[in-house]
């Protein structure tokens, strides 16, 4: 890009245009060989007119005034002229002009842009990660008047330091209500919204430069929680007198035993039964968050538990295949079910398909491929996450190995005495 160009301003007035008797001023903007016009809505006698300097002439007051109100305009045009070069924009007189009367393109804040994301997301993220995005926007508002003693900012204000600033904002952020302090994971997820609202406005031409080059986040490496086939087997074969709790463990298990996610199983239907391959009854169905399809065979436990509501009249009335409620209260109920079957860990609807990911399949040999395709996974790395902290079944399969190399040994042993 140029940064060279030739610049000038100049002031004249119009003959062809007087009124009165009154010759209106005009700035003449130049840049390189090509210029254009701008009324300043200023008039003055041709008589208190120096063409050759451009400005008025006289001692009187109002004379004096006119002189230092151009003098103010060139200013003003020049500052327009330097921050197009300083933008790294094309720099033409039109341009200049544009940006001084404010027909340029307007620059946009940070919290206007995440309104922009949230609008255009509406129909597009379901609500549950579209409120997360509200609320890392409330962290950044919080931010901006604490650290920055304003309401918002412009993206070209935006830069590495800002990041780390607003990181370390939310590490020692402490709400005012009863939520607790965000841990690593969850102050690096609102950076990684903030950064895809980021990426929206380059795309759009909105920011030259990325403020995330030089920002790497740090995830902690926390192992998924999932139930022991023994922990399973406790929740499974409980009864609870109470409708409320029997329904959710019902819910609970069937995930165990399909691997669907809360959102999911609310959305089954009948019609989500078909016949499979093999001529057994299989759940076809998208995955909500990924629109993944997956073709999930059932096993004995979800087939029971479809069986007992299938004549439920309310289940029926709606439309649904199994009994529903909000996930909010249903991971409620589930830390009663939990402390009435002695679980210790703290039972989340999730915990229902990491363990279908792992003490249900990859434990009993289901090979990592089929997992990922049945879980929905559009990577089979993130299927591999489950596979390293099943240490039942490292320890299983190492012993199969000794037991091979073992039984190898002693035939040679055995040819060898012969």
């Amino acid at each position: 890009m140029r940064t060279n160009n030739t610049f000038g301003v100049q002031f004249i007035v119009r003959t062809n245009k007087a009124k009165i008797g009154l010759l209106p001023v005009y700035a003449r903007i130049s840049v390189d060989s090509r210029r254009v016009e701008l009324s300043l809505k200023q008039f003055i006698s041709p008589d208190n007119w120096n063409a050759a300097k451009g400005a008025a002439k006289g001692k009187s007051k109002e004379i004096r005034d006119l002189n230092t109100y151009l003098e103010q305009i060139r200013s003003r045009i020049t500052e327009c002229y330097q921050q197009l070069v300083l933008k790294k924009r094309p720099v033409t007189a039109e341009a200049v002009k544009n940006l001084f009367c404010g027909f340029g393109e307007k620059e946009h804040s940070l919290l206007s842009i995440f309104e922009y994301h949230n609008a255009e997301m509406k129909t597009t993220l379901e609500w549950g990660t579209q409120k997360n995005y509200f609320t890392t926007k409330r962290y950044i508002e919080e931010f901006l008047k604490s650290k920055h003693k304003t309401s918002d900012v412009y993206l070209s204000e935006l830069n590495y330091k800002f990041l780390v600033d607003f990181e370390q904002f939310m590490k020692a952020y402490v709400p005012k209500d009863h939520q607790r302090p965000c841990g690593q994971n969850t102050v690096m997820k609102h950076i990684e919204r903030l950064r895809k609202v980021i990426n929206m406005a380059i795309k759009n031409d909105w920011l030259e430069r990325d403020p995330f080059q030089k920002f790497k986040p740090v995830f902690m490496k926390n192992e998924r929680q999932f139930l022991s086939i023994d922990e399973l087997l406790v929740i499974e074969q409980k009864e609870f007198r109470i409708t409320r709790l029997q329904q959710v463990k019902d819910l609970f298990v069937f995930s165990c035993y399909t691997g669907l996610a809360y959102i999911d199983v609310f959305n089954l239907t009948p019609q989500n039964i078909m016949r499979g391959i093999d001529g057994d009854y299989w759940l076809s169905t998208s995955r909500t968050k990924t629109d993944i399809p997956v073709h999930i065979p059932l096993l004995p436990q979800p087939l029971a538990i479809i069986e007992k509501y299938k004549d439920n009249p309310r289940i029926v009335a709606n439309g649904k295949l199994l009994p529903v409620c909000s996930n909010q209260k249903l991971n409620s109920y589930l830390k009663e079910i939990a402390d009435l079957c002695g679980i210790e860990k703290p039972l989340t609807f999730h915990i229902a398909r990491h363990t279908f990911a792992t003490t249900v399949t990859l434990t009993n040999g289901v090979p990592i491929e089929t997992v990922s395709k049945l879980l929905g996974h559009t990577s089979i790395k993130t299927t591999q996450i489950y596979a390293k902290v099943i240490e039942q079944k490292v320890k299983e399969d190492m012993q199969n190995l000794r037991d091979k190399l073992e039984g190898t040994s002693l035939q040679t042993k055995r040819i060898n005495a012969h």
